[in-house]
């Protein structure tokens, strides 16, 4: 492990993707120590619908978290900085290489999206050009942080992608009769359309290839993850992969 070398992911209180956050941490422990931070400073949980299946009726096998995620899961909540986290305000920017957001689309994940100090925080790591990586509804957190130089999304210039329009309309149809909105965390509107809303140009937010099978650690092809300068995205768990082992990537040629 890379002495002092940590690395920060912010979780919400409750509902963040399983995939989203242990994979990418399994791939960091290796490296780096790996803090997280919650609202209040309390140990977070994933959304229990995405580990179990429970309600996903005949897509469940597709819908839910793969083995391997729920694996590395049940290994994170093992790990004493899972358990002991730190709140979003007691974040000091200079004290981490990196910060990681993952996504999630529970409801319950409406207030990490939606805080203002973490949003600030995350102002702070772009400002002092440090390593942001986002996935999914972890893209739209970061879309929605405006730095208050420009007065504009810290991404209005640059490009990324995230969970798109039809992703999130496919999961909502297929689950509808048995999960009712679930897989809508805002019914009104799309993490797609809110984030182009925000950037400069529509043609910044680009979709990648058809998002159709999941990739994994010896098939990172199937994912797709977009880097523009210190910034990384990914659009949903089927990336996990190929955003971890570029997020790496990153970090190596930081730290060089």
């Amino acid at each position: 492990m890379k002495a002092k070398s940590k690395i920060l992911i912010a979780i919400p209180s409750l509902g963040f993707d399983p995939s989203e956050a242990a994979i990418p941490w399994q791939y960091l422990t290796k490296q780096y120590e790996v803090q997280f931070a919650t609202p209040d400073g309390l140990k977070g949980a994933a959304d229990a619908v995405m580990l179990s299946g429970k309600g996903l009726g005949i897509w469940k096998a597709s819908l839910q978290a793969s083995k391997d995620a729920k694996q590395a899961y049940q290994a994170m909540e093992k790990d004493e900085l899972f358990n002991n986290p730190i709140a979003y305000d007691e974040i000091e920017p200079n004290d981490f290489l990196a910060i990681l957001l993952p996504g999630g689309h529970d409801k319950s994940i409406k207030p990490y999206l939606e805080s203002k100090v973490l949003q600030q925080k995350i102002v702070n790591f772009f400002s002092l050009n440090k390593p942001v990586a986002a996935v999914c509804h972890g893209v739209l957190l970061v879309a929605r942080s405006i730095d208050p130089k420009t007065e504009q999304s810290i991404l209005y210039q640059r490009k990324t992608t995230g969970l798109l329009r039809k992703q999130e309309r496919l999961a909502y149809h297929l689950t509808r009769w048995w999960k009712g909105d679930y897989f809508l965390t805002y019914p009104a509107t799309n993490v797609e359309d809110e984030v182009k809303s925000l950037l400069e140009n529509y043609d910044q937010f680009v979709k990648g290839p058809q998002p159709l099978f999941r990739d994994n650690e010896n098939n990172t092809k199937r994912g797709f993850c977009l880097r523009d300068g210190n910034y990384l995205s990914a659009r949903w768990p089927g990336d996990i992969h190929c955003f971890s082992q570029a997020f790496l990537q990153l970090l190596e040629q930081q730290s060089n």
